[in-house]
């Protein structure tokens, strides 16, 4: 009897329905300011990636409008069911924070801290101006690329070629380089191509050849090995007089070409009014290239070298045999090109029967002009006693741009970054100013000319972005000064960023700026919850001691502050540790594609660690600072609320 009367006298000192509702209306009342302009501010974080054009648009689009899709989705979740599911599952009695084990370890560790935080101020503050300038010059420091290159598990190999090169040739070179890539162990398939497809989409000329290199799977390669030492034994290998490497991987090459026209990393693009003089001009461009750090597999595009069978009918000789020049066009074609002479059915299939002289009838000079053409007074009249037939040169393939005659010089960039690399090859151009003959100029093309455009949407459009954060904030805490210590958490974040993908090694991209685009919203996101909480600790504040400068002093305002950043240190470490937690399984993951996702996540988890950091430490003092100041200026507090 005695334990149910305990139990039931317990039962009465606890809270009642009501107030139970009550607490947890107030508390949902006090967070959902703060989700909601977290929420609007981690999405307009993500504008930048919005206005992303091209290739870096289609990669990265998706990754915003999911993830701006879930905030959507998980505000109003927190906002409307997360209240009804906490009353239906948060019931009876509860035990206070400190009793949790982890709660009251993480506070010993942090209640200490944040009272030398407090005590040596102009220490706490010098430390963390000194962190974030060093950062600078390690970010400048950093190479510059498009986007990092992803490993598609195989190798595109395009040697080029003389543009007069014969079919014979060109598949005997065909066979003699996939006979070489499979000698190596890691090559699993070889399949090699010269000329176009069946296709009008693919313009590629006899001279160029296609050679798709399939790999085993790592754990079947030698020890030691990687891809580029794979490459670098093939192109040793391969050498071949009159014949210039070229290696890429299939994916990027397509969409290289695709989008710029050009087949490798970058191309120098020549423009001009003659194909003589672009492909002069070109020529010098490559010679002043060559030796700069980074370029590899440097050449030319032919323009000029093609060969063409030129047919000249002589009209005296013609009128003398009785023939006309329409009977020598209708005989080459017929004899070269071939004639439809009808139609075969196969099923619901239809095939045209096309004729033609032999292979050993048309593969000379001679012999064309041995070609018979019918006299009705002479009989069989040979081609030669009609017509000159000889080879002439021209152009194998004309290229324009925006109705301007171009030519190219290729090269791919290896074992270095892509922007130092252009940089310095600009620099080197720009020291030769003779190259150019008025009325030619140049433009950078291929993966930098993706590179700048990136650059340029990024550069106008981060400032528009940090104001409208700027603004949501305001709009949270109705003061531009609380709103200015919630966004100072943003350069903070840079400082872990920055030093994680310097030592790792990582190019700056646009994978890198998605990743810090990302940062910014996380860390703004908790600096919100740390200002909501040390506003709540200023409210308990004034309601014990009033809100003048004569009951409250400087003790008072610290003790407080250090209450509302220790007291509510959970959900402030569940914050950053949620986000961390379900970053870094990316650092340990192999794979396609995990080249491109850890660039994004290395500045997300090295400037969550130092934005939370920041927010613990140097927030609740800065707070701090500007309460004493308008305690001092305004003889009281101003209390923002934040909690509806």
């Amino acid at each position: 009897m005695r334990f149910f009367k305990r139990n039931k006298n317990n039962k009465q000192s606890w809270i009642s329905e009501t107030e139970r509702l009550s607490i947890i209306e107030k508390s949902s009342k006090q967070v959902s300011r703060g989700v909601f302009f977290a929420t609007v501010i981690i999405i307009t974080s993500f504008l930048p990636v919005f206005l992303l054009t091209g290739q870096e648009g289609k990669m990265f689009h998706p990754v915003a409008w999911t993830k701006t899709f879930i905030m959507v989705v998980d505000a109003l979740l927190v906002m409307t069911l997360a209240p009804v599911l906490i009353s239906f599952f948060m019931k009876g009695k509860f035990r206070p924070d400190n009793a949790n084990p982890v709660n009251r370890g993480l506070e010993k560790i942090y209640t200490p801290i944040i009272h030398w935080v407090m005590k040596w101020r102009k220490t706490t503050l010098a430390i963390n101006i000194i962190a974030l300038l060093i950062s600078i010059p390690l970010l400048r420091s950093l190479g510059t690329e498009f986007m990092p290159p992803l490993d598609e598990q195989s190798i595109l190999f395009m040697p080029v070629t003389l543009p007069d090169v014969s079919n014979n040739e060109i598949q005997r070179i065909l066979q003699v380089q996939d006979k070489i890539i499979k000698s190596l162990p890691e090559v699993d398939k070889v399949l090699g191509k010269a000329g176009r497809a069946n296709t009008a989409t693919d313009n590629a000329p006899m001279s160029m050849i296609e050679t798709m290199i399939m790999l085993k799977p790592r754990s079947q390669w030698r020890p030691g090995i990687t891809k580029a030492d794979i490459i670098r034994e093939l192109d040793a290998k391969l050498q071949i007089p009159g014949v210039v490497n070229g290696w890429t991987q299939p994916i990027i090459n397509r969409i290289q070409m695709l989008a710029t026209g050009i087949r490798t990393d970058v191309g120098v693009k020549v423009y001009g009014q003659s194909l003589d003089s672009i492909h002069a001009v070109s020529e010098q461009i490559k010679l002043a290239l060559e030796g700069t750090p980074g370029i590899q597999d440097l050449y030319v595009e032919p323009i000029t070298g093609g060969k063409y069978l030129s047919v000249n009918p002589r009209l005296d000789d013609l009128g003398r045999y009785g023939l006309t020049v329409e009977d020598v066009n209708q005989t080459i074609e017929t004899a070269l090109g071939g004639a439809s002479i009808g139609n075969t059915i196969e099923g619901r299939r239809r095939f045209s029967i096309s004729v033609r002289l032999a292979q050993e009838y048309r593969n000379s000079l001679e012999t064309i002009k041995r070609i018979p053409l019918m006299s009705s007074a002479f009989g069989e009249v040979p081609l030669s006693a009609v017509a000159d037939v000889v080879f002439e040169d021209g152009p194998p393939m004309i290229a324009s741009d925006n109705a301007m005659l171009y030519g190219a010089v290729f090269f791919n960039v290896r074992g270095r970054d892509l922007g130092s690399t252009v940089e310095d090859a600009m620099q080197k151009l720009a020291t030769h100013k003779d190259i150019l003959p008025p009325g030619y100029f140049v433009e950078w093309s291929g993966q930098y000319e993706n590179l700048i455009r990136g650059k340029q949407t990024l550069m106008w459009i981060a400032p528009l972005v940090l104001l409208i954060i700027f603004a949501s904030l305001y709009f949270a805490f109705r003061s531009i000064r609380e709103a200015f210590l919630s966004l100072i958490t943003v350069p903070f974040a840079l400082i872990g960023g920055a030093y994680l993908i310097y030592f790792w090694g990582v190019h700056l991209s646009v994978a890198v700026a998605v990743g810090f685009i990302a940062l910014f919203g996380i860390a703004v996101e908790t600096g919100i919850v740390m200002v909501i909480y040390l506003n709540d600790a200023m409210a308990q504040l004034i309601a014990q001691k009033g809100n003048s400068r004569d009951t409250i002093t400087k003790a008072d305002l610290e003790e407080y502050v250090i209450r509302g950043a220790a007291k509510r240190l959970r959900p402030k470490i569940m914050t950053v540790c949620v986000s961390l937690f379900g970053l870094l399984p990316v650092l340990w993951s192999t794979g396609v594609g995990t080249d491109v996702m850890k660039p994004i996540v290395l500045p997300m988890i090295g400037g969550v660690f130092t934005s939370a950091i920041h927010i613990l430490l140097v927030t609740p003092l800065i707070f701090l600072m500007a309460k004493e100041y308008e305690l001092r200026k305004y003889g009281k507090i101003e209390l923002h609320d934040t909690h509806h």
